[in-house]
């Protein structure tokens, strides 16, 4: 999995009732070099991950959580949708462990949002390329999440002549009509144009208007 100098090391959360299975699956992932932690219950994952501080803040390092279906308790459903409609994916990707009869369960929740289900008994490679893959994915949803938070701090760096200049070259106009329209020099708009360039880690009015489009769309209502 490529990794992101800003994201720390992946860990594999597993939940599930039986001790067997959370050691398991721990050996597992340790023979391939993947660090995990268990829990016992839902309520027990869902009490820890509240002190997390909440999906803007955690995790900062590539994430994924494998979920029994069936436990005591809350079940992995219930907790998987709790997860979703609190804003926990994409970066904590989940994966359902299910058995047999719980298959048509599994796979109306990837419908809804779930990384991916494996079913009891399962390959122990097939488990291992799909915890990859779902540790590949949160550090994507991480990365996009640290870029939009670097995206707004530039924003708010940016002086007010700045964010003039800013508008109207991504309206693609030319440094002279924009000296025009600001009455200001030519050269006064190529310094304030190369200033917001390097603010906003862009190298061309294309790449600006394009990180400015994906802010907007990622983060609604925040500064434009």
């Amino acid at each position: 999995m490529p990794t992101d100098p800003r994201l720390g090391i992946p860990m594999v959360y597993l939940v599930d009732d039986e001790d067997v299975v959370r050691d398991a699956l721990a050996w597992l992932l340790r023979s391939r070099r993947l660090l995990s932690e268990g829990f016992a219950s839902a309520d027990a994952f869902e009490a820890w991950l509240a002190r997390r501080g909440g999906p803007d803040a955690w995790p900062s390092a590539p994430s994924c959580l494998v979920l029994d279906v069936r436990m005591p308790g809350t079940s992995g459903l219930v907790l998987f949708e709790r997860l979703a409609e609190q804003g926990w994916l994409p970066q904590l990707p989940v994966i359902f462990l299910t058995g047999h009869g719980d298959v048509p369960t599994a796979v109306a929740a990837v419908k809804r949002g779930a990384f991916d289900f494996v079913e009891k008994p399962f390959s122990n490679n097939l488990l291992v390329d799909r915890v990859d893959q779902a540790l590949a994915a949160s550090s994507q949803a991480l990365a996009r999440r640290l870029d939009r938070a670097a995206g707004v701090r530039a924003l708010a760096e940016l002086t007010e002549r700045e964010r003039e200049v800013m508008h109207l070259v991504v309206e693609g106009r030319p440094n002279k009509l924009i000296a025009d329209a600001l009455d200001i020099s030519v050269r006064t708009v190529e310094v304030h144009r190369a200033r917001v360039f390097d603010k906003m880690n862009v190298k061309s009015a294309v790449e600006l208007a394009n990180r400015l489009r994906e802010d907007r769309q990622s983060s609604p209502g925040g500064p434009a």
